[in-house]
């Protein structure tokens, strides 16, 4: 039975889940979840670990004012409120810019790091002009509150993949992707945090981590998240890097197990077990 709460921080409240015992293991939603993305993982992750997973402001039943916000420290204020020194960090997309950054931020709690389909905090790619469409197109519908229209876009980018169709994964998957996206913008609409960026960024220090680190990526991904990716495995000194074949973006909903067993594997072998 799963342990849950609220941990109160500056202008918020954060809704948490923890199950299992064993060495902590914190998992850290993509921007188009919340913490439900981890329910095929968390079964197994538990029997070996204690995995905590939580809402990100303007996610799931967190709620926040409109604030500056870490989301870094975030993840720091939830394991200081579960007595937990340390912890491996895993995150997916959004939620492995801030896995990555926290690491930095805070190097003695992380001991170990893995950045699936992540972002880099201060990492340019440049669009095509294709691309570049695209967005705009999207501020532009974002802007004007059409959600249809701009869950429609996610779901498309990053469950089917740039370019590819939309029965590429089962519909199941698709269908619970959107849900979220669409419950995430009517549940959590008028709330505009800010963030408080890493300074210096996360793409000019990734020397600095020294700690296990994991990097997965689909090769249906974005370019740029695909670069990105490449880039953790070359700068961060003894990163692994594993790219899962016909897969994008959302690695653990379309491979479930093989990305469980991936990630329990690498904990196992850097002496994390």
């Amino acid at each position: 039975m799963a342990e849950t709460g609220f941990c109160n921080v500056d202008g918020g409240r954060l809704y948490y889940e923890v199950e299992g015992s064993g060495p902590a293991l914190a998992l850290i939603h993509a921007g188009v979840a919340n913490l439900r993305q981890w329910d095929e993982q968390v079964p197994e992750f538990s029997r070996h670990r204690r995995v905590i997973r939580y809402d990100s402001r303007t996610y799931g039943k967190t709620t926040t004012d409109n604030v500056e916000v870490s989301n870094r420290g975030d993840l720091a204020a939830i394991l200081d409120h579960l007595g937990v020194e340390r912890a491996a960090i895993l995150g997916l997309s959004r939620g492995g810019q801030i896995a990555i950054d926290f690491t930095l931020a805070y190097p003695d709690r992380a001991s170990a790091l893995i950045a699936v389909a992540a972002g880099i905090s201060g990492f340019d790619f440049p669009n095509t002009p294709e691309e570049q469409a695209l967005w705009d197109e999207y501020e532009r519908r974002y802007e004007a509150g059409d959600w249809e229209w701009v869950v429609d876009t996610e779901t498309a980018m990053w469950v089917d993949g740039p370019g590819q169709p939309s029965d590429r994964v089962p519909a199941e998957i698709r269908q619970r992707v959107h849900e979220w996206i669409a419950e995430g913008y009517k549940a959590h609409a008028s709330e505009e945090p800010s963030s408080k960026p890493l300074d210096p960024p996360a793409a000019t220090r990734l020397g600095e981590i020294a700690v296990p680190t994991l990097v997965v990526v689909g090769d249906l991904d974005t370019r740029d998240t695909v670069s990105a990716c490449h880039k953790l495995a070359d700068e961060i000194p003894g990163a692994r890097l594993e790219v899962f074949e016909g897969v994008a973006h959302m690695v653990n909903l379309e491979q479930p197990q093989a990305f469980t067993r991936l990630v329990l594997e690498f904990l196992d072998g850097a002496g994390l077990a």
